[in-house]
């Protein structure tokens, strides 16, 4: 049986099941979900399946003296485990495929899991927060809340999970708030948040002071811009990034630690004749350096887009599993497999909806998958 480094990692969670009825180890079991999320399976059943279909491929990673365990087994497992275990065993994995993450823009967002909602709810009952970093492209952490707006209590808790330090981290507005920032900086890191209605008086003062500058050309105003161009799809969007670190007149400037800068987002998108100008509007802890200020703001949008490949390869949204400590669980094993995915190399350029079909059907393909990651 070849050396798995993983199942080392697995074992800092405590088993919660009788041990007078275990048959399969836990650790195996977390090691086949791990390997059937990335290989295609998005539910206990397919995981299952998937398993006894690979049989001989498991046998050389896994002893297994009983056999593929069932998907109800598999189902249990992740209903007991306790999440902050299952957490941690992800982050110390995390922190060996990552080094140092200094220079990487953190990006910081919450996602709903939907289809987590018993029957006559309107609300799911999870939320979770997540981090993402930019310089590797993959999850690092997340925390549980119970609704949306407990991101501002969730935040802080994640960040001082991270090792960030050396890092420019950035949330949307719900994340724009002082003990946020001041979590950063204590972190050794900077922030760039972004302000909108939930900071109004503060929202309003910046809105109006580039809107007055925008307007005059920014007259007798020391500033920094940048400007880009895209094209593509029948569109063109032209993005202009200004931040200024004359922020004297701020009537709350001093409440919020280390806020050097205030920044505007401008882009402008052009389709079928069609103009649209969406603005946004930022505090940060950076000197006024446009290139750096649009870049982070840029790469925000890498969480945006984990969120999204979360609901279109992996149709967490569709997935119902919503008993005890499973909805977040699942969460987690299907970020273990999206990093791994995003952390494997291939001959030519291929979508995550790829990997995971070549992993589900090329055994080769999931040998060098597994081999490259989890192998000592």
């Amino acid at each position: 049986m070849v050396k798995n480094k993983m199942i080392d990692y697995f074992g800092i969670i405590t088993d919660q099941r009788q041990k007078a009825k275990i048959k399969h180890k836990l650790t195996d079991i977390l090691f086949i979900s791990v390997v059937g999320t990335l290989a295609n399976c998005n539910s206990w059943v397919a995981i299952e399946d998937f398993a006894n279909d690979r049989g001989s491929f498991f046998k050389k990673y896994l002893s297994l003296p009983y056999g593929i365990p069932s998907h109800d087994t598999i189902q249990r497992v992740f209903e007991w485990i306790d999440p902050k275990e299952f957490r941690n065993t992800f982050m110390k994995w995390i922190g060996e495929i990552s080094a140092s993450l200094k220079g990487s823009i953190i990006a910081i967002d919450g996602k709903t899991a939907r289809g987590a909602r018993n029957s006559g709810e309107e609300k799911s009952p999870i939320h979770i927060v997540s981090a993402w970093a930019s310089k590797y492209r993959i999850v690092i952490g997340q925390v549980k809340t119970d609704e949306k707006s407990n991101e501002i209590t969730a935040i802080p808790e994640l960040l001082k999970l991270l090792d960030i330090n050396g890092c420019i981290v950035t949330t949307d507005a719900m994340g724009c708030q002082k003990e946020i920032a001041e979590t950063i900086v204590d972190k050794n890191s900077d922030y760039v948040l972004a302000v909108k209605g939930n900071q109004k008086l503060f929202y309003d003062e910046i809105k109006e002071y580039f809107d007055d500058a925008v307007q005059t050309g920014f007259k007798d105003i020391s500033y920094s811009c940048t400007r880009s161009f895209d094209k593509g799809h029948g569109r063109r969007d032209t993005r202009e990034y200004y931040v200024t670190e004359d922020i004297d007149w701020l009537s709350t400037r001093k409440e919020w630690k280390n806020l050097k800068s205030i920044g505007l987002a401008i882009r402008k998108s052009e389709q079928k004749g069609k103009i649209t100008v969406e603005k946004r509007y930022y505090i940060s802890s950076l000197p006024a350096n446009a290139v750096k200020f649009s870049n982070a703001v840029r790469k925000h949008w890498g969480v945006e887009s984990m969120h999204w490949v979360l609901d279109v390869v992996f149709d967490e949204d569709s997935n119902r599993t919503r008993k005890e400590h499973s909805p977040e669980n699942l969460t987690l094993l299907r970020k273990f497999a999206l990093n791994i995915l995003r952390n494997i190399e291939t001959e030519k350029t291929m979508s995550g909806p790829r990997k995971r079909a070549k992993a589900m059907t090329d055994e080769a393909f999931l040998d060098r998958v597994v081999r490259h990651t989890f192998l000592a």
